[in-house]
């Protein structure tokens, strides 16, 4: 077979147009070679499944980046993306054939080739894949591919086409040649298979159309595209590859998306960068400047049209320094950071984020192809005005509002098939239970999750609801359901319910464990506390979080004794989120005597010598803070725990319980002087043998609180009881606090305050004091 790669348009065979993907040059040299030779039929490397989505592409309503979307039939997460950007000399070459009318087909290996060959092809590792590009770039000496790219291919476009549009294309080709005689298949064995099918596709091709054809495929294809080959050779390479039943479609993509830091393979450093060098009609650095000036103005930076003018000075001499044909995105670059950021990498890191690389998000239009669970999610999307966007960005939700509550009701409902366009963050100014903050950013590989939900249902609320009816029935940890539970509430599956609630009762009854009881509660009285404000029936979930509060009130003391220090830590974070949740069930659900039974349990703890001393002090600080323990009571615990009889590790682990944490302690410590005067008596009569030993719970306990709550205790410790004093309490003789004011200390401040005053001494004296 004879091919052409120059030439006329009748002249040697078909004409081979070698790009890189997603170039702007290669795409603007494409265009140019198929307005000078108009071929009779177009080919494009891509999957040939996709050809019937191929007329969507001239559809007004299809704006790339978009993506052709392959997934096996019965392994959804078996898929694989083609992406196009407006700038791909693909998309360019599919437009221009169905604008002229001629046909235009895929002729890479099939996906459903491509997807069944999962497994890793044999020779050289990942590591040692050619990049072409950078071989040629340290050829002709840069030490960086995207600048010898831009220099030799990109810029030449903005000095003017050449004489013959070819030549790009033949230059580009010959280079390859030599690449893949030195290098062969570049690491890349499976490559071999592919372009056996591309010849193949191409020999059909030239039976129908003859020589007048143009294949648009990567640079490195070509040499293979042009190598004389037999039928039978190029059919022995495909025989026996695995194959299994693919669907296709088109789907958004975004730029962000088709930079090569996302892990795209063929993907470029700057594909905001390139859109705009293919869309600007001239003076592509002065647009440029004037786009980056209009995003820094709208981030409130003062930007004027003067630092655009110097800006693009700046870009220009850069280049002409650095011997460079035009000023790239190097010298774009260092020109706005200098002149419009002044210095700073902050606002350019802006300027790389939401320009270089970009933002845009494609749209596909209704009649592309798509499973019944994306058009019902489609459809939601639009009535709720909850558009997809490539940006992250918050969204905040009042659940009393009838719109809102649809819509997180919706983004629940995707987290709980795996679709994770949303995820929840705490929310800003209300901490009421109405109120749901998220945030939102829409990922092109949402598409394959859809496709992968698309078995439970065809809508988003029965593939919900059957995703959690099934999850409940295989379910076998009561922690699993009560998970479970949690999320079907704010989901609003109402037809779920029932079954979880049964599972959930199941394995609440069966589960003997108070540890995982005590896990379980605090999810479900977070449920209820928002099922009042999404109108949910829970009243089988109330009874069921009931009987399992009475279970752990009953259980929860004999399991408080005999444990080491790590057991009764984890126990303690257990007996705080129980105490949370009952005071939410009592508020939520009848629960007659809840609140009082277990303080009762507290009280127990609290008193009992054999439970371990972070729990003793923690339930006394729970009943503190309830208003369930007096002071005084408070007060006499604290001198029990630490009695000089009392081994310092324990009295220790009972500081830390009674203050230990960020939720309040210090501020008890702060305000109860009295309480503050035992701990500091018992910890000055600590031996200095056994400081050491019990020195990393003390600093666990106080290095929680916040700076300035350290300070006012070292302050307090300092100054003395004052405040105690003149509430008639009794302080006298405990160490660390004295009797009155030290005159002899205070007066030693009085030189320098004379001084910043301007005072003399003898208009001051002892009077001052």
């Amino acid at each position: 077979m004879t091919v052409r790669t120059t030439g006329s348009a009748t002249s040697g065979g078909p004409l081979l147009l070698g790009v890189r993907h997603h170039g702007p040059g290669s795409a603007r040299a494409v265009l140019a070679a198929l307005d000078s030779v108009r071929p009779r039929a177009v080919l494009v490397e891509g999957p040939p499944e996709g050809d019937a989505l191929l007329p969507l592409a001239a559809d007004e309503r299809m704006r790339p980046p978009v993506a052709l979307l392959a997934h096996a039939v019965n392994d959804p997460a078996r898929a694989a993306f083609w992406p196009l950007a407006d700038f791909s000399p693909e998309w360019v070459a599919i437009r221009w054939a169905l604008a002229h009318r001629v046909p235009v087909r895929f002729v890479d290996l099939p996906a459903a080739h491509s997807l069944a060959m999962t497994e890793p092809p044999a020779g050289r590792p990942a590591d040692t894949v050619l990049d072409p590009i950078a071989v040629l770039a340290g050829t002709a000496g840069y030490d960086d591919p995207e600048r010898w790219w831009e220099d030799v291919v990109e810029h030449r476009s903005t000095d003017g086409a050449p004489a013959d549009p070819r030549a790009p294309f033949a230059a580009l080709a010959e280079a390859m040649t030599a690449l893949r005689e030195a290098y062969g298949d570049g690491g890349q064995p499976r490559d071999a298979v592919r372009e056996a099918h591309m010849r193949i596709q191409l020999r059909t091709a030239r039976k129908e159309f003859g020589d007048d054809i143009a294949v648009v495929c990567g640079a490195w294809h070509v040499p293979a595209l042009a190598t004389r080959t037999t039928l039978a050779a190029d059919r022995a390479l495909l025989k026996g590859i695995p194959k299994v039943k693919t669907e296709l479609t088109w789907v958004p993509w975004t730029h962000r998306r088709l930079a090569r830091h996302s892990g795209y393979g063929a993907g470029v450093a700057s594909p905001g960068w390139y859109g705009h060098l293919f869309g600007a009609p001239d003076r592509p650095v002065e647009r440029w400047m004037t786009k980056v000036a209009g995003m820094l103005r709208e981030e409130d930076r003062p930007v004027s049209s003067a630092h655009v003018i110097e800006a693009v000075r700046l870009a220009g001499a850069l280049a002409a320094l650095r011997d460079r044909p035009f000023p790239g995105l190097t010298e774009a670059t260092d020109a706005v950071r200098a002149v419009m950021c002044e210095g700073s990498d902050v606002p350019l890191a802006l300027v790389h984020a939401r320009l270089v690389v970009g933002e845009t998000l494609g749209e596909v239009p209704d009649t592309a192809p798509a499973v019944p669970l994306q058009r019902d999610l489609t459809r939601h999307q639009r009535t709720l005005r909850l558009k997809p966007e490539a940006q992250e960005r918050e969204l905040g939700l009042d659940l009393r509002k009838d719109t809102d509550a649809a819509r997180s009701r919706l983004l629940h409902q995707l987290r709980l098939l795996g679709i994770s366009w949303g995820e929840p963050v705490a929310g800003r100014g209300s901490t009421g239970t109405f109120r749901e903050s998220w945030r939102l950013r829409w990922e092109p590989e949402l598409s394959v999750r859809i496709a992968e939900a698309g078995v439970w249902g065809t809508t988003v609320l029965s593939a919900a609801t059957a995703r959690a009816e099934s999850e409940a029935a295989s379910a076998t940890t009561l922690a699993d359901v009560t998970a479970l539970a949690e999320r079907c509430l704010p989901a609003g599956l109402t037809e779920a319910l029932p079954l979880v609630m049964r599972a959930l009762a199941d394995r609440a009854a069966l589960d003997a464990d108070v540890g995982h009881l005590a896990d379980a509660l605090p999810a479900l009285a977070r449920s209820l506390r928002y099922g009042d404000v999404r109108s949910t029936d829970t009243t089988a979930l109330g009874e069921v979080a009931v009987g399992l509060a009475e279970r752990i009130c009953v259980g929860l003391p004999p399991v408080c004794t005999g444990l080491d220090a790590d057991g009764a830590v984890e126990l303690q974070h257990r007996i705080e989120g129980v105490h949370t949740a009952v005071g939410m069930l009592a508020a939520a659900v009848p629960a007659d005597g809840l609140r009082e039974r277990w303080a009762g349990v507290l009280g127990k703890l609290s008193a009992r010598d054999a439970v371990a001393g972070v729990i003793r002090g923690r339930a006394t600080r729970l009943l503190l803070d309830d208003g369930r323990l007096a002071e005084e009571e408070a007060a006499r615990l604290m001198s029990l725990a630490l009695s000089p009889g009392t081994p310092p590790a324990d009295a220790a682990a009972w500081i830390e319980g009674f203050v230990g944490g960020a939720a309040g302690g210090g501020m008890l410590l702060v305000h109860d002087e009295r309480i503050l005067g035992l701990v500091d008596t018992w910890l000055t009569g600590v031996p200095a043998d056994l400081f050491t030993d019990v020195l990393p719970l003390l600093r666990r306990t106080f290095s929680a609180y916040e700076p300035g709550v350290r300070r006012t205790l070292g302050e307090l410790v300092r100054r003395g009881p004052s405040a105690a004093a003149a509430r008639g309490a009794d302080t006298a003789g405990m160490p660390g606090f004295g009797p009155g004011l030290d005159e002899e200390r205070a007066d030693a401040v009085l030189p320098v305050l004379r001084l910043l005053l301007g005072l003399d001494d003898a208009a001051t004296g002892r009077a001052t004091r």
